[in-house]
């Protein structure tokens, strides 16, 4: 299947999203006993965007800093490491109780020990995102983006943000540019909400060409009734996950291409890692593979940045979910919420199963 329409585009993917602090404790220990800390920049967003920056394709963030913010220096210095263009205006703090990049304190877990994570929120600069900061037109007409990615998160994060989200899939439709929507349904976004982003989550899967998100997403931001439950019968668990896609796909045909992530967890550490892919009239499946997983947080993330770096490389479709599986995977072996793939040798030999030392 070829997605990707001709054209010159100086940008091959473009994210818009509200960067962050995301603070956990070293080794693994949880944050009511720890007294030493990692700081890492981050989002779900750019999260999906490594992959293709450090593969070496041009990404571009689309965001919001407080001025003079050294918390705004640090994310910056962050972007650029991962070799992401951005943009972003800049807003005064205001007083101490102003404007802020928002925060994650997160306890990747160990063992029988699960993950735990505090969002910390008030404040949030991000929910200022605005279509006024941005001239849409020269982004999408004259320098040109392959794919736009959504997701919920930011597509829920405030009033404004959901107009933002609206316009850039108007914008990406008129120009020709695909539209990737990850559905990331959040409950505390959607409390009061629910009728507002219900339409607007329509209205954004409706005009994507790309359509990600897990058995609740599809639930609860579209109204899509769920898989069965399943027990351990895993060909039981995917043809019911399949049949779930099928009533997405009659409710929403214009994506090619819609996509779903399996996982089992045994314990924090060791996962069972699967995907399903329906790209046209053609189902393409990784059942279940047992990961070592160092830290979760990303892994959704990262399978959806390898899918669409599949895409943007015009990978063979079968490929586009091998890839994706494999960067999911890679993603939960880093302490950063996101994968840095070395080179497509490393990605794909995670998918080969092959941890051998090469040297």
């Amino acid at each position: 299947m070829e997605l990707l329409k001709e054209g010159k585009y100086k940008y091959s993917l473009l994210v818009p999203t509200s960067m962050g602090l995301r603070i956990t404790p070293i080794n693994g220990q949880p944050v009511h006993s720890s007294d030493n800390y990692i700081m890492q920049a981050t989002s779900a967003e750019s999260n999906v965007a490594s992959i293709s920056s450090y593969l070496g394709l041009p990404v571009m963030v689309l965001t919001k800093f407080v001025k003079g913010s050294p918390m705004s220096h640090f994310i910056k210095n962050n972007l650029g490491a991962r070799r992401m263009h951005y943009r972003g205006a800049e807003i005064e703090q205001g007083d101490p109780w102003g404007y802020r990049h928002q925060i994650n304190i997160a306890d990747s877990g160990t063992g029988s020990r699960g993950p735990r994570v505090w969002n910390d929120r008030a404040g949030e600069v991000g929910r200022t995102l605005s279509v006024k900061d941005f001239d849409l037109d020269k982004l999408f007409g004259e320098e040109g983006v392959q794919i736009v990615h959504l997701s919920g998160l930011i597509a829920a994060l405030s009033e404004e943000t959901t107009k933002f989200c609206l316009a850039l899939a108007e914008k990406a439709k008129k120009y020709g540019s695909l539209i990737s929507f990850d559905l990331n349904y959040r409950a505390s976004f959607w409390k009061g909400r629910e009728k507002e982003l219900a339409e607007s989550f329509a209205r954004i899967a409706s005009a994507s060409d790309i359509l990600v998100g897990n058995e609740e997403d599809f639930q609860l931001c579209l109204g899509i009734e769920g898989p069965e439950a399943g027990g351990k019968d895993i060909g039981a668990k995917i043809n019911s996950f399949k049949e779930m896609i099928n009533r997405v796909k009659k409710a929403y045909p214009n994506p090619q291409v819609y996509a779903t992530t399996l996982r089992q967890v045994e314990n924090t550490n060791n996962h069972l890692w699967g995907a399903i892919m329906a790209e046209g009239d053609n189902w393409h499946v990784v059942e279940p593979r047992p990961i070592t997983v160092l830290d979760r947080i990303g892994g959704g993330d990262g399978f959806v940045g390898g899918l669409l770096y599949g895409i943007l490389k015009q990978m063979e479709p079968e490929k586009w979910i091998q890839f994706g599986w494999a960067s999911g995977a890679l993603a939960t072996t880093f302490l950063t919420d996101y994968a840095q793939p070395a080179d497509e040798e490393q990605v794909w030999s995670v998918w080969q199963g092959n941890a051998r030392v090469k040297r």
